[in-house]
């Protein structure tokens, strides 16, 4: 005999689902900081930076904010937004309402890079198979 399902309880497929309030305020961070690289922070070593995705801890404690650059000044950038943290931080609690504004962590992002190296090898396979043999 199968048992029954308790009523109280959500289904399996409903309880996996990420959080909403998170990738809200992700997204949230990520405009701001994008816009605050572009128009408030004078730092040279964070031009030419992109802010590509923001992940926020469900605790909202937490904001891990993922950039792009040109591959030679990944280390120079990072230096460069770790010492305008605190500037970013202050600003970001002037325009999101939160509680407790977000720790903020910023890493490169090497996804445009592997996206890169497939795109070369992909053209590579494609000329030898165009050329003649």
């Amino acid at each position: 005999m199968a048992t029954k399902k308790s009523r109280y309880t959500l289904p399996k497929e409903l309880a996996a689902t990420p959080k909403r309030r998170p990738a809200r305020v992700a997204d949230m961070i990520r405009n701001v900081v994008a816009s605050l690289l572009l128009f408030g922070v004078k730092d040279p070593r964070v031009q030419n930076i992109t802010v590509v995705r923001a992940r926020v801890t469900d605790d909202l404690r937490t904001a891990r904010i993922f950039f792009s650059c040109p591959p030679e000044k990944a280390e120079e950038a990072k230096a460069g937004l770790t010492s305008a943290r605190g500037y970013i931080r202050s600003h970001l609690a002037k325009e999101i309402k939160l509680r407790a504004v977000p720790e903020l962590i910023f890493e490169y992002d090497t996804n445009q890079d592997e996206s890169d190296h497939l795109t070369a090898i992909f053209e590579e396979i494609r000329k030898e198979n165009e050329s003649p043999s």
